[in-house]
């Protein structure tokens, strides 16, 4: 069987929401699953000196009309949400409580609702309590995910998936790597398709 391909996201990228769209339909269009990898830029940005695209001069104003015509281009709902962007470490921390607790896919399905959550419904998925609140309206158990999502446990698992991110040399969301090969963006996802359709770009 091939092997899976990596999926690293941060729930305050819109671009991140964008592939996160996209990437399991076009896994299974050749046979792959996906693991979804929750980062925290943040940390991330640290190690490259980077920051957020909005808060960069010039880059800022661009991106952000870059971020709704690429939403329109590919019909994806979305609209920027009034707080952006946000600290994602509650989100990122309760998927992966939700993954070990409920399994992978109810964790990218949860994934999934909170990106919907924050860039179509403008919900602020930075307040641990939002964060729950979409956890229960999928019936998952509110109180036993916003302590799930507070627990040493859980703030070391994330703490290491980053780390290992970075060890890989993702330093972006969307960031995919596909049988070694890696990809940066939700632009380069023709590129993504045609590795896995010829085995090469």
């Amino acid at each position: 069987m091939a092997s899976a391909i990596d999926f690293y996201f941060d729930f305050s990228s819109p671009y991140g929401y964008f592939a996160s769209t996209r990437i399991d339909e076009l896994a299974a269009k050749y046979g792959r699953d996906v693991e979804w990898h929750p980062i925290l830029l943040g940390v991330v940005f640290k190690t490259t000196g980077s920051a957020p695209l909005p808060q960069i001069p010039m880059k800022g104003e661009y991106s952000r009309r870059d971020f709704e015509r690429s939403a329109r281009f590919h019909a994806i709902d979305y609209q920027e949400p009034t707080a952006f962007p946000i600290p994602t470490q509650a989100a990122a921390r309760a998927m992966l409580w939700v993954q070990s607790k409920a399994g992978d896919d109810r964790a990218i399905e949860f994934a999934k609702a909170l990106f919907r959550a924050y860039f179509v419904e403008n919900r602020n998925i930075g307040d641990p309590e939002v964060v729950a609140a979409v956890g229960t309206a999928l019936g998952l158990d509110g109180a036993a995910l916003s302590a799930g999502m507070n627990s040493t446990a859980v703030k070391d698992q994330l703490r290491a998936e980053t780390d290992l991110a970075m060890a890989k040399g993702v330093f972006g969301s969307p960031f995919v790597i596909v049988d070694g090969e890696p990809f940066w963006g939700f632009d380069r996802f023709d590129q993504v398709e045609a590795l896995l359709r010829d085995g090469r770009v």
